[in-house]
């Protein structure tokens, strides 16, 4: 992570963070804006994760909000109070494994999808993107903050997550699938 990152977070409570992924920040329109106002309306610190496009930095950031091109989620996720996204299944997992709550806006391909699913896990809240306004974004927020099911459940979700052996589930069951071999057919001596 950058350093001048590590110092924000070390210097006060754990921020919301908002990003929009690898690829819906390509298309973020006012979000970044409606986020430091949102993150500003709650008297939170926040970090945004606006990528390369500078029209995504907002023109001014309230005090105790900070923008960063890039921050990697796995270290970043586990340090926030909440974590606002656009739904992509990457996103998605690095927060659920993070076990920290969190607010998806979907725009589109699985985002919805997996929007619903995180919803109905009590881990996140759900607002389509035409309705993403400061408003609507501190509104959710403060529901997602403020009743605490929804961070108790994260953390159970998150401990589940990092106990689980992703890949070698993976490859036990695409070994599943492959047919039996001799040894002799897979190259190798009997």
């Amino acid at each position: 992570m950058p350093s001048e990152l590590i110092r924000f977070l070390d210097a006060g409570p754990l921020p919301l963070v908002f990003t929009l992924g690898s690829s819906a920040v390509v298309d973020a329109g006012p979000f970044y804006d409606h986020s430091a106002t949102a993150a500003k309306l709650l008297g939170r610190r926040a970090v945004l994760l606006v990528g390369k496009d500078p029209r995504n930095r907002p023109a001014t950031l309230p005090d105790g909000i900070v923008a960063f091109d890039y921050a990697p989620f796995s270290e970043l996720f586990p340090r926030a109070a909440a974590i606002v996204h656009q739904g992509g299944i990457g996103t998605t997992a690095q927060a659920m494994r993070s076990g920290r709550p969190m607010l998806v806006m979907p725009y589109a391909h699985d985002q919805p999808d997996n929007a619903e699913r995180v919803t109905r896990l009590g881990i996140a809240r759900t607002i389509p993107r035409h309705r993403y306004t400061p408003g609507r974004a501190t509104a959710e927020l403060r529901h997602l903050l403020d009743n605490p099911v929804y961070c108790q459940r994260a953390l159970e979700i998150g401990r589940q997550i990092q106990q689980e052996d992703g890949v070698g589930n993976a490859c036990d069951a695409l070994t599943g699938l492959l047919p039996a071999a001799r040894p002799a057919e897979a190259g190798l001596s009997p």
